[in-house]
C-alpha cells in the first residue's frame, strides 16, 4: 500500500510538472512594466502539489517545469538565469502558503497564506533581483550594469510592484480553484499526508 501511493506520488508528480510547464509557454507581460517581467500561472500546479503532498512535491514540480522550458524553449544568455529566478519565484511564493495552509487547513488559512507568499515573493524577489538575477543577466549578456537610480527605479517602480500584481492574480485563481476542486484537496491531502 505505502509503495503504491509513493508511486502515484510520482505520476502525479510528473503530471502536475508537464501540466506546469504547459502554463508556462502562456506568458505575457503586463504593461507598463518592464517587458522581461511578464506572467505566468504555471504555479498553480506547484502549489497544488504542496498543499497536497507537501513542499517537496511543489519544489519538485518547480524544478522539473524550469529544467524543461530550459531544454524546449532555451534561454538567450546560455545560462538559464531565467530559469533560475523563475525557481526562485516559485518557491517564495509557494512556500509561506503551503506552511500557513497545513497550520490552519481552512479558506482563511489559504488565502493568510497566499497573502503571505505574495508578500515574501514580492519583496524576496527584489533583494534577489538586485543582488544575483539582474548583475547575472547583465553579465552574460555582455551588457553595461545596471547601477545608481537606474537600478534603484527597476527594482521599487518594476520588479516589486510587478511581483505584487502576479501575487494577487495568483491568489485570486487560487481562491476560486480551492473552492472548487476542496473536496479532491482533501482526499488528496488524505493519502498523502496522512502517517
Amino acid at each position: 500500500m505505502k509503495k503504491d501511493v509513493k508511486l502515484q506520488s510520482f505520476i502525479t508528480i510528473g503530471m502536475l510538472s508537464s501540466i506546469s510547464f504547459l502554463l508556462m509557454l502562456f506568458n505575457f507581460p503586463i504593461p507598463p512594466f518592464p517587458a522581461f517581467l511578464e506572467v505566468d500561472f504555471s504555479d498553480m500546479p506547484a502549489l497544488i502539489a504542496a498543499i497536497t503532498m507537501g513542499p517537496v512535491a511543489g519544489i519538485l514540480v518547480e524544478l522539473f517545469k524550469n529544467v524543461l522550458d530550459w531544454i524546449f524553449s532555451g534561454t538567450p544568455t546560455g545560462v538559464p538565469v531565467g530559469h533560475m529566478a523563475n525557481f526562485a519565484t516559485g518557491i517564495l511564493f509557494i512556500l509561506p502558503v503551503t506552511f500557513i495552509f497545513n497550520r490552519f487547513k481552512t479558506v482563511a488559512g489559504l488565502v493568510g497564506g497566499l497573502v503571505a507568499g505574495t508578500i515574501v515573493m514580492a519583496v524576496g524577489m527584489s533583494l534577489l533581483n538586485y543582488a544575483v538575477f539582474l548583475p547575472m543577466y547583465t553579465y552574460f549578456l555582455g551588457m553595461e550594469p545596471v547601477v545608481g537610480d537606474s537600478l534603484y527605479t527597476m527594482i521599487v517602480a518594476g520588479i516589486l510592484p510587478f511581483n505584487l500584481v502576479k501575487g494577487i492574480l495568483l491568489t485570486a485563481i487560487m481562491a476560486i480553484l480551492f473552492t472548487t476542486m476542496r473536496k479532491w484537496i482533501e482526499r488528496q491531502r488524505q493519502m498523502y499526508l496522512t502517517k
